[in-house]
């Protein structure tokens, strides 16, 4: 007969009473992962994961434009949502631009450790691009990528070492939460307003005591989404928590509000 140590049954390591071992195992690998790389902290970009590369978008776009409209169903509908894509495509762009350049900035730091590496949710969209801006310029980030049915894939600019596959979203967020020291909010859908609105509001309750930086990018974006002024006059919130994210238009801006940001709180020279 042979014998199995309790850690070594994959029947009940798969089972619902392994459940508490599944999810100390999706905090305790990413610890000792993040530790052995020196990673003490990181910037999140949160951001649709439909999002495309303006590259991408303009081929599938001219692609659309030269088939025979007669003979491709639904043509003009297909030709809008490719143009739409198109029009979207700055937000990639961007993503990629302000990866690069905070990556950039933080490499030339100085600093002994992996500080403010830059951390998506590993997949394509606004995951991929500022997975991208950060491998251009030669630095390391990180993908938390989580098993679901569709969108969710890892992207070839993840590091590898610093690549993680969850199943509980809920250990997905401890992650992104806990290292982060400033998160970067793109436009998106119900994950991406998901994501965002739980950060805020583990700001606002103090459950987060850091000095955590959000920024919102795209002013008019999310302003046409969510009316945050109506949350106000209708005293949902205090008009003191609008103070709890900003809102930046460009990637300079972005970059110019995290180095005073962390010039601020996490720089500070000694003497």
């Amino acid at each position: 007969m042979e014998k199995f140590k309790a850690y070594e049954k994959s029947d009940f390591l798969h089972s619902s009473d392994g459940r508490i071992v599944r999810i100390l195992s999706e905090y305790l690998e990413p610890a000792a992962r993040f530790k052995k790389y020196n990673i003490l902290d990181t910037i999140v970009f949160f951001g649709s994961a439909r999002l495309r590369s303006k590259k991408d978008a303009l081929k599938e776009y001219n692609k659309i434009k030269a088939s025979d409209p007669k003979a491709t169903p639904n043509f003009v509908q297909k030709l809008r949502t490719a143009q739409q894509h198109v029009d979207m495509s700055k937000y990639y762009e961007d993503a990629v631009d302000l990866s690069k350049k905070i990556t950039t900035w933080s490499m030339n730091l100085g600093l002994d450790s992996n500080r403010f590496i830059i951390s998506t949710g590993g997949g394509p969209g606004i995951m991929e691009a500022a997975n991208k801006g950060a491998k251009q310029a030669g630095g390391y980030s990180v993908g938390l990528n989580i098993s679901i049915p569709f969108e969710q894939f890892v992207n070839k600019y993840v590091t590898p070492q610093l690549s993680f596959e969850f199943h509980y979203f809920f250990m997905r967020k401890f992650w992104f939460a806990y290292l982060a020291k400033a998160l970067i909010v793109f436009p998106g859908g119900f994950g991406t307003m998901d994501e965002f609105f739980e950060m805020v509001t583990l700001v606002q309750t103090g459950k987060i005591k850091k000095n955590l930086l959000i920024i919102v990018y795209d002013e008019k974006y999310w302003k046409n989404l969510i009316n945050f002024d109506a949350l106000v006059e209708s005293g949902m919130i205090g008009k003191e928590d609008l103070n709890l994210f900003s809102f930046c238009n460009t990637p300079q801006e972005a970059l110019d509000c995290v180095k005073k940001h962390f010039e601020k709180y996490y720089l500070k020279k000694k003497g």
